[in-house]
């Protein structure tokens, strides 16, 4: 699956967002606007987990999603917190944010994966987004940023806590693969690129602050 990406995941670290938090010039409005697409996003992405570990017999797998629910609500979600704080983004400012096309279709696609396909299935959808930003993480960690809000979210995704989540969600999507037949293994692999694709499509989301408006033309 990994291999399969690569093409999506390489332009997901050279697309021009990343570039410019690395160099320092994203403009704060634009940061800003990923966040509150992100914050919607990463609320659904922390009920999947629960809702995926509802349908498995597991106990590990169950232990491990049910912890990745809270992990997010402890870790990335108020690291978010801090950084909302830090732009004065208000609860109004959440409440009347539009939830763009491309963060809706995104998670509505993992939704998709669990209750039109499998378990198994949705924890591939959710994969891309772990592995991928520990990539990004882990590749600009030595550049860095010169701006203080871009630095500590490079940083977020390089940790060793955050690395060490991933190689276990890792194990979870390859114990996952083992659990089903060849025909499920296909789709597992469809989804995770699909996914893929969906990440690479939210760095051009946040730089278009891409809204509804852009479906009617």
């Amino acid at each position: 699956m990994h291999i399969l990406a690569q093409p999506l995941w390489l332009q997901s670290v050279n697309h021009p967002f990343i570039k410019q938090l690395t160099r320092g010039e994203l403009p704060v409005s634009t940061f800003r606007y990923y966040l509150l697409q992100d914050r919607y996003y990463l609320s659904e992405f922390g009920k999947l987990h629960n809702l995926i570990a509802d349908q498995l017999t597991d106990t590990a797998s169950i232990n491990f999603l049910r912890a990745g629910a809270d992990g997010l609500k402890n870790g990335e979600i108020a690291v978010r917190k801090s950084f909302f704080t830090d732009l004065n983004i208000t609860r109004a400012a959440i409440d009347f944010t539009p939830i763009a096309p491309t963060a809706y279709n995104y998670v509505n696609h993992m939704y998709a994966a669990l209750y039109r396909g499998t378990p198994q299935r949705a924890i591939s959808a959710l994969l891309p987004c772990y592995w991928l930003y520990n990539e990004i993480g882990q590749a600009l960690i030595s550049k860095g940023s010169p701006v203080s809000l871009y630095q500590k979210w490079i940083e977020t995704y390089d940790s060793k806590v955050y690395t060490d989540s991933v190689n276990q969600m890792i194990k979870l999507t390859n114990l996952a693969a083992q659990q089903v037949d060849d025909a499920e293994r296909q789709q597992m692999t469809d989804v995770f690129i699909k996914s893929s694709a969906y990440e690479l499509g939210y760095w051009q989301m946040s730089l278009k602050h891409e809204n509804w408006d852009a479906l009617k033309k």
